[in-house]
Order: C-alpha cells, then structure tokens, then sequence
C-alpha cells in the first residue's frame, strides 16, 4: 500500500523530512514538484519522522510538494538488453535508449555468505605485465588502486576494460568529469568492447548524492550476471568520491562525525560493496577493482586506510606507473604457481634485483663510486621501467616472462642472478 504525504517538514540540503508511518528503512519515494517527478530514498526513521535523500536533488522542492512512498527499496531492470547501455546513478538512460522497466531487482541486497564461496582458483589476464607477471589479478578478487589526482588510474581502468579476459565489464563513474566519462565511452567504443559494457556513470555536475547509488547499481546488476554463469568485472572509479558523499550526507543529518569528518560507519559502508566480489560455484563470478585516490598522497587517510583491511591487496598508481614495491595481490599464489614453471621465480628474483637497482640509483645520486655491480644494475633497473613498469607494454604473460628472461641476460652473467640451475638451463636466452 502507497502512503503519500502532501506536506514536507523541512528540507536540509538533500534530505527532506516528512511526517509518515508504516515506512522502512532505505524505500523509495516519489517526490511531486511543480516541474516533475523526482526519486527519494528513506536513509532515517525517527518514530514517525521519516528522513529522505532526494537523488536528483532538493532544488525546486517545496514544503507543499507530495510525497509518495512506493513501497519497495531501490530497483534497476535487468536484461541482456543492459549491454552496451548507460545510465546514470539512479538507473536513468543516458545515452536517449528507452529505459528498462521489466524484471525489476532490487538493490543493496546482502552479501553472498562465506560458506557459500569457493576458493579462487583462476586468474584474469590483462596484458599488463606489471599486473599479469608481478601481482595476478584473480577472479573474484577485491582489490584497490590507490593513486593521487593527476595518475592515468581512469585510462588504466579503460585499458584493463578493453584487455580483461571476462564476459562482461560493468563500469561505475563516481563524480567523473565530463570529459572523463566520454573518454571512457570513447575508449571502449573504438575497442569494440562497449557491447560487452554496461556503464552507470555519475559526473561532477549531478547531484552528489546521486553517486551514492552507483557502485550498488553495479554490484547488483554484476551479480545477477554471475548467478547467470556471467564472468563480471566491476571497474569503480573513484571510491574516494563515494566515500565524500557518505560525508556529506553525514554532516547533513548531524551525525557525530568521526576522523576528518566521514561517518563512523564508514568502514561498514566500504566493505558492504567490496564484500559482494564472489565466485559462485557452478556458475560465474565478481571481481571488483577500484580506484582509491588518496588526497595528498596520504595512505593513512580514513578512506585508503579502511579499504586496505578490507580488500585483498591493492595497486599503487605513482608517475603513471604500478610500483612494484608497495603493490600486492594477496591471491597470486593461487594462480601462478599453474601459469609457467618459471613464473615465481621471475617474479620474485626480477623485484629484488630492482630493489638493489634502487640502492644502486641512490649511491649515484649521492656521487658515490660506481662498482661494476652497480652498473650492471643501473642497466638493468631502466630496461626494468621501459619493458615491464610502463603501462604502455601491452603483451601476454608468457611474453613478459620471456622478456623479462631477456633482460637479465643482457645485464647478467647466469650465476648473478641466484635462479636454480635447471630454469636456467631451460630459459635463459642463447645458453
């Protein structure tokens, strides 16, 4: 049964109060103003104060305008027809296609339960040698990227879009700008991969609690896919601005604010969405990847600190490169010990010699004398950067580990490297 209310009690920013009953937590409502119909939803019950967030915003909303409750949370359609579409952060096209009203679901529904996961066994190829060779990007994995404002982290997750060896990509803009999002439509479309694409893009210039929506419209969307047998990837960029609008929706209601500011419950609101990567047995999956951008490079702030304990690693994004050191994917050795017998040894021995390359970069800078060791790893540590860290390197795994076997003997003699003997004899070019 609907309840409408014609009188509004107060507007604050974005939420509204109403006086109504029988009304639950996080249901939607329809708001009837003098240029149209707008959608709310309910984010506090007060014994019979009723508090709501007005997605597109409070602007031109009156105290005398109706509200209508509908009686059930949130829903986006869902369809094979979902392909190739956009829409925004409350489900409404973008791209001027008819919207989808049919086999309606609902969203922010609750996890899968742990007991019901399976162990993640495959990994998901990104011709990324930096991802693919160094930190495996594994199915049903969550896993951050972490970078500043100003880091190529929108054109890596285009990439990753484009190159990924999944069934489908599910792109959700959280306060991209313009250009942004059309770099993203533009991108995938050149690709050939916006058919196997679904966007739900929230820009700077909608309202900001708009994006609030955009990362559930995705994970439910992604799981309906998955329960199909679907191989889904959620990319989401950027988590900080998520994390923003918690904020401000915080500091609207009042509530007692926690570090800098955000809610206290904000650890909870993080998990909640990255908790949703699964691999459902017999059928298919959800790896999450997001951006994380840490204002002032600050990994201690509330957001980059909570995602940490709560994803399974994550990227760090500095001067358009994926560092190597910092950079984690918990679950690699799940996978990689069956891509190439060669694989771990490549990749643990190649990180230490850059490690040492480091030291040899910070003798030199500091007018230290050169031994024939440190030359040899200066040479090494830039073919290191050029083949393998530049994110312009697009090649499969098994040529990376070539590459990267290449390397080592145009800067080493075998015995230098501390590889055993019989991966040496097989790989190590012209022995």
């Amino acid at each position: 049964m609907q309840r409408v209310c014609t009188k509004i009690l107060s507007i604050v920013g974005n939420v509204l109060a109403v006086r109504a009953q029988g009304v639950a937590y996080e249901e939607l409502a329809q708001i009837s103003t003098s240029h149209g119909t707008s959608l709310a939803q309910v984010i506090r019950l007060d014994k019979d104060i009723v508090y709501l967030q007005a997605f597109q915003g409070s602007r031109g909303v009156s105290t005398g305008d109706e509200v209508k409750f509908l009686g059930h949370p949130m829903q986006v359609g869902f369809s094979s027809n979902l392909l190739g579409r956009i829409f925004n952060g409350s489900g409404i096209p973008r791209d001027g296609g008819p919207p989808l009203s049919d086999n309606m679901i609902e969203v922010s529904g609750p996890v899968v339960n742990p007991s019901k996961r399976i162990i993640p066994s495959n990994m998901i190829r990104t011709n990324i040698p930096m991802i693919d060779l160094f930190n495996s990007l594994v199915e049903s994995q969550k896993l951050p990227i972490f970078s500043v404002s100003g880091e190529p982290y929108n054109e890596l997750l285009a990439r990753i879009a484009l190159q990924a060896e999944v069934d489908l990509i599910i792109l959700g803009g959280i306060g991209l700008k313009y250009d942004q999002y059309m770099y993203f439509k533009s991108t995938l479309e050149d690709g050939g991969a916006l058919s196997r694409s679904i966007f739900f893009v929230h820009t700077a210039s909608d309202p900001i609690v708009e994006g609030l929506m955009v990362p559930d419209m995705c994970l439910a969307v992604a799981e309906k896919f998955a329960l199909d047998g679907k191989k889904t990837l959620v990319l989401l960029s950027d988590m900080t601005n998520f994390a923003d609008a918690l904020k401000e929706m915080a500091i609207t209601m009042e509530q007692v604010p926690s570090n800098r500011g955000y809610p206290g419950d904000l650890y909870s609101q993080l998990a909640s969405r990255y908790e949703k990567a699964v691999d459902f047995e017999g059928a298919g999956s959800i790896t999450i990847l997001a951006v994380t951008t840490m204002p002032g490079d600050d990994v201690t702030h509330p957001v980059p600190d909570n995602t940490g304990y709560i994803t399974e690693g994550q990227f760090y994004l500095r001067n358009a490169r994926i560092e190597p050191f910092g950079s984690l994917s918990r679950l690699k050795q799940l996978v990689n010990k069956n891509t190439r017998e060669d694989h771990r040894a490549i990749m643990d021995g190649m990180i230490q010699l850059y490690a040492q390359y480091k030291d040899a970069e910070e003798k030199r800078a500091m007018g230290f004398r050169m031994s024939d060791w440190d030359n040899k790893l200066l040479k090494y540590g830039k073919l290191f950067e050029e083949n393998m860290m530049d994110l312009k390197v697009n090649i499969p795994l098994e040529k990376a580990l070539d590459n990267g076997w290449k390397i080592l003997s145009d800067c080493f003699d075998p015995h230098e490297t501390n590889f055993r003997t019989e991966l040496i004899d097989k790989f190590w070019p012209n022995k």
